[in-house]
């Protein structure tokens, strides 16, 4: 990948969304919702972002949850990505 991202924000690539639900019931496409629990594969370096000092608290690896509708979606050889700003994950996965 060549994506460096600039200051708070990070680079993610959405995981897949279950195929089934916890019932055994098999979900088609149009049915799957929009996968929330993303990888970060690419972090920002921080620094001053409007005025404030911002500290970068996820790495690479870790998997986080975010809003349904975050950040901008982007492809790069192939591969789809997204990038937001890290005040737009809302947790980290454990």
């Amino acid at each position: 990948m060549n994506i460096k991202p600039l200051a708070d924000r990070v680079v993610i690539k959405m995981l897949e969304a279950e195929e089934t639900t916890k019932g055994g019931i098999i979900l088609t496409s149009a049915a799957k919702e929009k996968p929330q629990v993303a990888e970060i594969v690419a972090v920002g370096p921080g620094g001053v972002v409007d005025g404030k000092e911002v500290k970068m608290e996820v790495s690479v690896g870790d998997k986080v949850l975010i809003s349904k509708y975050a950040g901008t979606e982007v492809k790069v050889d192939g591969e789809e990505y997204t990038i937001l700003r890290q005040s737009e994950i809302l947790a980290i996965v454990l």
